[in-house]
């Protein structure tokens, strides 16, 4: 067993002159930093008066399961012999509001794969069970994370 820390900074940057004298008075603007990548700029959602050109913690969630199922899925793609040439996807997820609260409710991972040759096709689709099974971020969150995948051969 190993146990994997990571670290960053987190800076609200929305300040307007008056802090958070009323609900209307601040923007929800932060950036993100760690060492070594760039600044990622963030905010709210726009229902919740955020700034759609930034990210948002809902997207971010979304392209982190996203990013673990497909390198999951490569590496369990090596395993089982299975050439990977392609790999693109679209997430949806669904988050339920409850008064000032929510949740999602389930995301929706939509792969697009390629592989090298069509006996691959068979095993290619077979495996994204297996790499869900092995990505983190899927395995600690608490709604479903299921997946509609598309393979074919290249």
């Amino acid at each position: 067993m190993a146990d994997h820390h990571y670290a960053l900074d987190l800076t609200w940057t929305g300040d307007r002159g008056t802090g958070t004298s009323g609900y209307r008075a601040y923007d929800r603007d932060v950036l993100v930093v760690a060492d070594g990548k760039p600044a990622l700029e963030g905010s709210a959602d726009r229902p919740f008066r955020g700034d759609p050109s930034r990210w948002n913690p809902e997207e971010l969630l979304l392209a982190a399961l996203g990013q673990c199922h497909l390198l999951s899925y490569l590496h369990v793609a090596v395993v089982h012999g299975v050439v990977v040439t392609a790999y693109a996807d679209s997430p949806v997820g669904t988050m339920r509001q409850e008064g000032i609260g929510g949740r999602f409710t389930q995301v929706v991972l939509r792969p697009r794969v390629t592989v090298a040759s069509p006996e691959m096709v068979e095993t290619a689709t077979r495996i994204h069970h297996d790499a869900s099974e092995a990505c983190f971020i899927a395995a600690s969150v608490s709604f479903p994370v299921r997946h509609e995948p598309v393979v074919v051969a290249g």
